[in-house]
């Protein structure tokens, strides 16, 4: 018998899911980071381009420049420092 296959969302129901009232609005998608500042990566279940894979989910990044309509965006995951490209939409600042 054949293995069920697993793709890259696999076991992230609840974390890509989201209230059937809320709503995500244009102030979300331009938020605008300055280089350097501190942000989370909270992915939006609602926004499928440019979602970051659900590992990064929760991680606390810095903002090293701006590529596009998108952030670059720096952390460290163990031992490796690594470097996305994420939409604001899938950042939110950090106090």
């Amino acid at each position: 018998m054949a293995e069920k296959s697993r793709g890259p969302q696999h076991g992230a129901r609840s974390k890509l899911s989201s209230s059937p009232r809320s709503k995500t609005t244009v102030n979300e998608k331009i938020k605008d980071f300055e280089e350097g500042e501190k942000a989370l990566i909270k992915v939006e279940p609602s926004v499928q381009d440019g979602r970051p894979h659900m590992r990064f989910h929760g991680e606390t990044v810095t903002v090293t420049g701006k590529r596009g309509q998108s952030y670059e965006v720096k952390f460290m995951d163990g031992d490796t420092e690594k470097q996305l490209q994420v939409p604001p939409v899938h950042l939110q600042k950090r106090e």
